[in-house]
């Protein structure tokens, strides 16, 4: 745990890590050079093969040309990958590798000192690894293999075939550790693949397949031509299309006339309806001349009015108003005058009649509209049927449609087919004839080479790099490091990650420098300024320095700062019993509390706690849990002290430094 500020800090983390850094830098340059020197040489044959275009390239039975509409477009497919796969198929691999075992085993055996002695040692390891395989297998933890087909796999993986995207030319490589042996195994691999893919591709059966395909074909299509004829005469008509489209337009037109007859029918209804209402609002006869006279009884009733008027007159010279005689006189004039208004001023004394023409016309009207009216119904029901005979006919002719148009899409089809098969048992005659003259598309361009230059390793590219590679990785491990490392350097972020403040940082004085004295006093000092002096002279102070483990400079810290609160006039006391007198400073030693109990009864008396880290000893899992019992015993830590601390960069750098600083 080291915050990186500046570059003296990089400098003092590498010198933390010196140790580590050196050996890793020199393992990686050992590992290096050996490895320039050790590894197996590795030589490269290479060829290249040229793949004419031609129908050896479709995978498909039918001529591309003939089929676009279904076969993917040719710049979306390489037909190059299918002569690689076929190239490093198995069975030309496992051939390949039991030539190589039968010109192996007809090789005579290398003379000399050096040779015998690389055989022996080559067949004892040899020897070792098959017992080490056959224990192995015993375990069934690796499947058995033979001799074989171990080459084989070994030459697999070193075999490679590669090509440009849209060229037509394979490039073949591969890589062994002799170089003649390397160029013999391109070569034979080209020849037996030649020969296979002669042999395996031949096209004596693709012409028998056209052939039989062909014939098959027109048999079928000879089939569904007799199954539409009978569907076609089923129907009555010489297509599907025409028959429908024909009691399609049969229904509009009928639908259409049938509407009309519906319309007219409804509206010769309502005028019916209409001249019923006006023959039943209507008089049969008329008067054509009517004798009128004054009616006699009201002139008979104004007359007995009149006298009862002059005898009320009379009367009413004798008799006052009320008198009853003129009352009754009263009453008797009201009820003649209420006779006389209900009777009519005139009478009629004879009337002549005679037929009423407009009821005659509206009877005559009424009689051809009900003939009209059954002609429509007449017309309407017989259109009705026709329409019920024409959908029976357009059901039939639905039902039998998508059987007749399968039908019709299957003839298209296999007549599609016959001319395509047609067509390509003449191309598979031809291509049959090729291959018995062992005609191929392929052809070497480039015949397998012969490199004595080796491809790995790069001898002297890896010494050139040793160094560079060496110190690269000496500068990852380093920051590995930087990563990994748990250990409490300095008091940097502690106080933000743990929330207690770091009181001071006191030097290790182990190297006896003066410049290292001089900044422990002066961290002695700090310290100084922290504590709350100002309460010494009322109540006195205890402080409280504990440690997690013992051995972390608590006595140490305890005695110096003993010795500078003395010469500051203070009066100090180690250890005491009982708490601290007004104007008395208590130093309590609680060191190493994981393993000493009594140290949290030192603590009670504590009016501040310091936790002392040993710097580059102390981690960060331990100063936590060193946190954590003291919150949860005392719920609090006043401060944190980091004893020992190193600045790791020796005296003779960072003079270096400062001159180079100067000079700048």
């Amino acid at each position: 745990m080291i915050n990186i500020r500046s570059f003296r800090d990089l400098l003092r983390l590498f010198f933390i890590f010196k140790r580590e850094v050196k050996i890793t830098v020199l393992v990686t340059f050992i590992i290096i050079v050996l490895g320039a020197f050790l590894l197996p040489n590795r030589f490269e044959s290479t060829a290249l093969l040229l793949v004419k275009p031609g129908r050896d390239t479709s995978t498909l039975p039918i001529e591309i040309a003939d089929r676009q509409a279904v076969v993917i477009p040719s710049a979306m497919r390489d037909p190059i990958i299918d002569e690689e796969r076929i190239l490093t198929g198995r069975p030309i691999v496992r051939m390949v590798a039991e030539k190589y075992l039968d010109d192996l085993s007809r090789q005579p055996q290398p003379t000399g000192v050096v040779a015998t002695v690389k055989n022996a040692l080559k067949a004892t390891v040899q020897g070792l690894v098959d017992i080490g395989r056959g224990f192995l297998q015993m375990l069934g933890l690796v499947e058995k293999q033979t001799p074989v087909e171990r080459l084989a796999e070994q030459l697999s993986k070193n075999f490679s075939v590669t090509h440009a995207p849209g060229s037509s030319v394979m490039e073949v490589s591969f890589t062994w550790n002799d170089p003649e042996v390397a160029q013999q195994v391109v070569k034979t691999w080209i020849d037996q693949y030649e020969q296979e893919r002669t042999s395996t591709m031949g096209r004596k059966s693709l012409y028998g397949f056209y052939e039989a395909e062909a014939a098959s074909t027109q048999a079928r299509i000879l089939d569904l031509q007799r199954q539409i004829e009978t569907i076609l005469n089923q129907l009555g008509a010489v297509s599907i299309t025409e028959r429908l489209n024909d009691i399609a337009r049969n229904l509009n037109n009928l639908k259409g006339e049938h509407l009309n007859t519906t319309r007219a029918v409804a509206s010769t209804q309502s005028g019916l309806d209409t001249i019923q209402a006006q023959l039943n609002s209507m008089k049969k006869e008329i008067s054509i001349g009517r004798q009128i006279s004054i009616n006699p009884d009201r002139q008979d009733l104004a007359q007995r009015i009149n006298a009862k008027l002059i005898e009320r007159q009379e009367m009413t010279r004798t008799f006052k108003e009320t008198a009853p005689p003129v009352k009754a006189l009263d009453a008797a004039i009201a009820n003649l005058q209420a006779l006389l208004n209900s009777e009519k001023a005139v009478v009629q004394r004879s009337e002549n009649l005679a037929p009423n023409p407009v009821f005659t016309r509206l009877q005559n009207s009424f009689a051809d509209q009900q003939a009209s009216l059954s002609r429509l119904k007449t017309q309407a029901a017989q259109q009705k049927v026709q329409l019920e005979k024409l959908e029976q006919d357009r059901r039939e002719a639905l039902a039998l449609e998508p059987e007749l148009s399968r039908l019709q899409r299957e003839l298209a089809a296999a007549e599609k087919s016959f001319a395509l098969y047609s067509d390509s048992t003449e191309k598979a005659r031809i291509d049959r004839e090729l291959d018995k003259s062992r005609i191929s598309n392929i052809a070497v361009i480039e015949q397998a080479t012969l490199n004595p230059n080796r491809v790995f390793p790069k001898s002297l590219l890896m010494l050139f790099l040793a160094i560079p590679i060496s110190l690269a990785v000496g500068l990852l491990a380093l920051y590995f490091f930087y990563l990994l490392d748990q250990r409490i350097h300095d008091g940097d972020h502690i106080e933000e990650r743990f929330g207690v403040k770091v009181w001071t940082s006191l030097q290790d004085l182990s190297d006896k420098q003066p410049q290292r004295r001089s900044a422990f006093i002066a961290s002695m000092y700090r310290l100084y300024g922290v504590l709350p002096l100002e309460q010494v002279a009322e109540r006195g102070l205890s402080i409280g320095l504990t440690s997690a483990r013992k051995g972390e400079g608590v006595s140490f810290v305890i005695e110096h700062l003993r010795e500078l609160l003395v010469e500051r006039g203070h009066q100090v006391r180690v250890n005491g019993v009982g708490p601290a007198a007004p104007g008395e400073i208590l130093l309590l030693d609680a060191s190493g509390f994981f393993s000493n109990q009594e140290a949290f009864v030192i603590l009670r008396q504590a009016d501040l706690i310091c936790l002392i880290v040993e710097a580059e000893k102390t981690t960060v899992p331990i100063l936590q849990t060193a946190l954590n019992t003291l919150n949860t015993a005392f719920k609090r830590v006043d401060g944190i002290i980091i004893n020992r601390r190193r600045f790791d960069i020796p005296e003779k750098v960072l003079n270096v430094l400062a001159r180079i600083r100067g000079k700048a």
